[in-house]
């Protein structure tokens, strides 16, 4: 039978759409560009009013690539454009298997919707967490072959967060969009920016809409700006079912050293660096993180900035973004597990070199 011109017209624009965003339109973004080429051929003019909104449960993904900017101010903006275009439409191949919605591209990062529309419950969260670890999957194969043609390596956070949301049109007359908000939104974006380069960190809402579909940490409970009660999260480690592990935990797995390094720190609030500089020693050191000393107490999941000497290798890093990942009081001192979060390539080489003389 033949295609009807206005199926035929959806079709051609959702190839068009997915050729520029990495996926089509789906579920109410879907039905409602078919009703404006209905109404279109059939003579009128219709688009969407500002006041035509719809309220949803959701999934959302929020993705991050981790030190993109530290990273783009040491290498050609050509050679940085061509690398994030990779790697985003690796991610966009990634997200429409999984029937996600990209919503929008914001520089480094990318936001994604998973609406279950015409699903059974609970498969919008199922499809999001499988989907969060393909990505660190497909980001890890992206690394190997970046360092086969030696351009610099690139890590990626993740958020997921379920949910009720508001969904509409944003904007003005001379640039309107069709997008999601809520806190819903407001939470994942703050889960993502407690995940570490190559981690996923999901809700708990997430997890209890499909329980026992992913492997995860321990429930960790952490205090997100805005809010007074504390947001309860998992990481996620895998998904059994389906074989896939996040690659992250293999680099966990490497030699620690004990050392005696002095160095400073600075804190860092809403990725900007906070004047005043503290101090503190390594205690030990790995090719990921260190566990320090340091004058005053850290809060879990602090961002610092850090400044350290590493004479053996004659080599000063000072280019090292870390997060706060464990803390401890032992004989009143202030004691930190801090992992890596962004460092240059020669300051990465550095610390396993010295790492491996000290073996």
């Amino acid at each position: 039978m033949k295609q009807s011109p206005v199926r035929d017209t959806l079709r051609r624009i959702q190839d068009l759409i997915r050729e520029e965003l990495g996926a089509p339109l789906r579920g109410a973004g879907e039905k409602r560009l078919e009703s404006v080429l209905a109404s279109l051929a059939g003579g009128g003019l219709a688009r969407p009013e500002d006041n035509d909104v719809s309220h949803r449960d959701v999934t959302i993904l929020l993705a991050d690539l981790r030190g993109f900017s530290a990273i783009a101010s040491a290498y050609p903006a050509d050679l940085m454009l061509q690398l994030l275009n990779r790697c985003f439409g690796k991610m966009g191949e990634v997200i429409d298997h999984h029937q996600g919605t990209i919503d929008k591209f914001m520089g480094d990062a990318i936001m994604v919707v998973f609406s279950g529309d015409g699903m059974a419950a609970g498969e919008d969260a199922k499809q999001a967490l499988l989907c969060a670890v393909e990505m660190q999957i497909a980001m890890n194969e992206l690394r190997q072959r970046h360092k086969e043609e030696n351009v610099p390596e690139m890590y990626m956070g993740i958020g997921i967060n379920t949910g009720k949301v508001v969904a509409g049109m944003v904007g003005s007359e001379l640039h309107r969009t069709y997008t999601v908000i809520g806190e819903t939104v407001n939470l994942a974006a703050r889960i993502e920016a407690f995940s570490l380069r190559g981690q996923i960190l999901a809700s708990q809402a997430t997890h209890e809409r499909c329980p026992g579909f992913a492997s995860a940490g321990d429930l960790v409970t952490i205090h997100v700006k805005g809010k007074a009660d504390r947001l309860c999260i998992r990481e996620v480690l895998a998904i059994p079912s389906h074989g896939k592990v996040v690659p992250r935990q293999e680099r966990r797995r490497s030699p620690r050293v004990e050392v005696k390094l002095p160095f400073s720190y600075q804190a860092l609030h809403n990725k900007i660096v906070i004047p005043g500089v503290m101090r503190g020693v390594v205690h030990d050191i790995g090719y990921h993180g260190v566990l320090a000393e340091v004058n005053r107490p850290l809060a879990l999941y602090t961002e610092i900035k850090l400044d350290l000497e590493l004479p053996l290798v004659a080599h000063r890093a000072t280019d090292i973004y870390a997060r706060v990942v464990k803390v401890a009081e032992k004989d009143s001192r202030h004691l930190v597990g801090v992992e890596f979060t962004s460092l240059s390539g020669e300051s990465t080489s550095s610390i396993q070199q010295l790492v491996q003389m000290l073996m």
